[in-house]
Order: structure tokens, then C-alpha cells, then sequence
């Protein structure tokens, strides 16, 4: 019997160090899939999160359809009226004419050295009735192309003096008549210039 304790002894050892060897082997992936599992729930939770948040109805439109109306119109009295930097502004003026201000133009200038120069204006068209009005300002976007277009090509020195400032002024007045034909705008007038 002692032998056999003996033998039993190496083989408990045996089986223990075996059961040891492949406890922690069991335990690794346990582990792992504990870990995985973690992450997938913090994924699915932050993307399940994510998604309420962004795809919430704006509360408008969660007050049903009848809550979204169509702006206002604007009336006549809020011409002179600025509602954001976007919108052009027509002013009365005198002896009958109408100052249309043209949303500011910034473009990019050609330089020799390379270096970014940037042009802004802010224009402001004097024009004889509103029947121009009305014509200029479906017109807006050939407008707002002739611009970028004419005006970057310009060099920072042909803007100089009062000259540069004068030519300026009667090429972009030919331009905007060119676009309104057959109307007609009576002058421009630059209300700010900035080259930078």
C-alpha cells in the first residue's frame, strides 16, 4: 500500500500540475470573453446612445406638421431691414431710386509673390424703379459668378488710388448690366473695400 500511496503520490501530482496547467488555460479565455463581451456591449451602447440622440425629431417636427408654417413674407415695411448677412437690403433713396445692397463679395486675388491676398467688397447697386429690383434679383447667382470670376483675376495693384477704385466701379457696373438686360442699373457704389 505504501507504493501504491507512492505511485499515487507522482500521479496526484501529475493530475494536479495538469489540472493547474490547464486551469489557467481555462481561465484566459474566460477571461478574454469576458473582456470581448464588455466591448461589444460598450459599442452596441454608445452606437444605440449615439443614434438616439442624433436621430431625435427636432421639437417641431415632434409637435406634429402643423407646427412647421412657411416664414412670414416680408413686408414693405422691412426692406431696410437686415434679417442675416445673406440677404440683400433694398433702401428707398432720393428722387425716386432704390439702393440695392448686394451681400458682402470676398474672393481670392491673384498675386505675384503667390501669397494669399483676399478682396471684400460690399457693393450697392442704385437702381431706377423696382421693376429692376424685381429683375436683379432672380439674377443674383450669374451675379454673385461674374463677380468671383472678374474679381480674381484682379491683381491688389490695380485696385489702387482712386483710379483702380473708379475702374473698378464702371467694370462691374458693364458686368451687372450685361446680366440685367434690358434693364438698366443706374450706378455702384462701393460702400467697402478691404484687401488683405
Amino acid at each position: 500500500m505504501a507504493e501504491d500511496k507512492v505511485k499515487e503520490a507522482p500521479e496526484g501530482e501529475a493530475a494536479g500540475e495538469g489540472a493547474e496547467g490547464e486551469k489557467p488555460k481555462k481561465k484566459l479565455p474566460m477571461k478574454m470573453m469576458l473582456i470581448a463581451g464588455a466591448a461589444a456591449l460598450v459599442v452596441v451602447g454608445g452606437g444605440g446612445a449615439g443614434a438616439f440622440f442624433m436621430l431625435k425629431p427636432k421639437p417641431e417636427a415632434a409637435a406634429g406638421k402643423d407646427a412647421k408654417k412657411k416664414p412670414p413674407a416680408k413686408k414693405k415695411d422691412d426692406k431696410g431691414k437686415k434679417d442675416d448677412k445673406e440677404a440683400a437690403v433694398v433702401k428707398e433713396g432720393p428722387d425716386g431710386v432704390l439702393f440695392y445692397t448686394i451681400p458682402d463679395v470676398v474672393v481670392n486675388m491673384q498675386t505675384a509673390d503667390g501669397r494669399p491676398t483676399f478682396l471684400k467688397l460690399k457693393l450697392t447697386l442704385e437702381l431706377p424703379d423696382q421693376a429692376t429690383v424685381d429683375e436683379l434679383e432672380p439674377n443674383m447667382p450669374r451675379l454673385q459668378d461674374m463677380f468671383q470670376t472678374f474679381l480674381r483675376e484682379l491683381r491688389p495693384e490695380d485696385l489702387s488710388g482712386s483710379q483702380g477704385s473708379y475702374q473698378l466701379r464702371m467694370e462691374i457696373l458693364r458686368r451687372v448690366n450685361l446680366v440685367i438686360a434690358p434693364s438698366k442699373a443706374n450706378a455702384v457704389l462701393i460702400e467697402e473695400m478691404l484687401i488683405n
